[in-house]
């Protein structure tokens, strides 16, 4: 089974961290399963969406809490939330800025990654740019696929490789 837990808050241009790339994997054959977990109603309120995919049906229910990649939507999470609890040393970061590791204050956290698991993508700047408004998730999902395919070489979700 592979797991993601996206980071985001309500302010971010998401929803529910669900959609499109779970429609994808359940007609080719996988099970997928995604779901929010709210907070504060409050607007910039840190939110956590769990999503997993698998080619056998998933029973649990339970929020993701050892993840195998972990998607930032909003960085300015980054120093407030522990974001990282539970990813291993081999899991996958995703996040939405233009800035680098280092220069998020990172760069010590990333030393234990393999580096070719750990991605900054300016999916809002790029969703500005080309829709005129900040909505990332199109953008994420496109880095998401190129940094699972640039370290695996290809895309992996549960016990079978989905291209």
């Amino acid at each position: 089974m592979f797991q993601i837990r996206i980071h985001w808050t309500r302010r971010s241009g998401s929803r529910d961290g669900r959609g499109d790339p779970l429609g994808r994997r359940i007609r080719r054959g996988h099970h997928a399963q995604a779901f929010p977990s709210f907070g504060s109603e409050r607007m910039g309120a840190p939110v956590v969406s769990f999503c997993r995919i698998d080619s056998r049906p998933i029973r649990t229910r339970e929020p993701v809490m050892e993840p195998d990649a972990i998607i930032i939507q909003d960085v300015t999470l980054l120093h407030q939330v522990d974001l990282f609890a539970g990813l291993a040393t081999e899991g996958f970061v995703l996040v939405n800025t233009s800035q680098s590791l280092d220069d998020l204050g990172l760069g010590e956290f990333g030393r234990p990654f393999q580096r070719d698991r750990l991605l900054t993508c300016p999916a809002t700047e790029f969703a500005l740019e080309q829709l005129g408004k900040p909505l990332p998730n199109a953008a994420l999902l496109g880095g998401f696929a190129a940094l699972t395919a640039r370290s695996t070489g290809r895309h992996r979700f549960g016990n079978s490789a989905a291209v």
